[in-house]
């Protein structure tokens, strides 16, 4: 098992940065993949960026050029960096990890964290 713990939301202006850190404990692996989805008020989880065992990268053609996905194996830790972010952009955020399937559907991935709320003002 591998246990998720997301930390870095909170409130900010449109324009504003956060980043989000997503620390890993258990069985965890540097093979898996990682990645960040978020899920708005009634709407449907959604892809937000994902990191490979090598390090390619996978953004939502929403996020690209202001968020960037990163990871620090000897931390077990993955990050989100978001910038310039949009009043469109709040949603609670989750991470997740494991899993051998397509890293940007919610279904390719075994383990996620419980979520952190990323409130953007206009």
């Amino acid at each position: 098992q591998v246990q998720l713990v997301e930390s870095g939301g909170g409130l900010v202006q449109a324009g504003g940065s956060l980043r989000l850190s997503c620390a890993a404990s258990g069985r965890t692996s540097s093979s898996y993949a990682s990645g960040w989805f978020r899920q708005a008020s009634g709407k449907e989880r959604e892809f937000v960026a994902a990191i490979r065992w090598e390090s390619s990268t996978t953004y939502a053609d929403s996020v690209k050029g202001r968020f960037t996905i990163s990871r620090d194996n000897a931390k077990n830790t993955v990050y989100l960096q978001m910038n310039s972010l949009k009043p469109d952009d709040t949603a609670v955020y989750y991470c997740a990890t494991g899993g051998n399937g397509p890293v940007a559907k919610p279904y390719g991935y075994n383990y996620w964290g419980q979520g952190t709320q990323v409130t953007v003002s206009a």
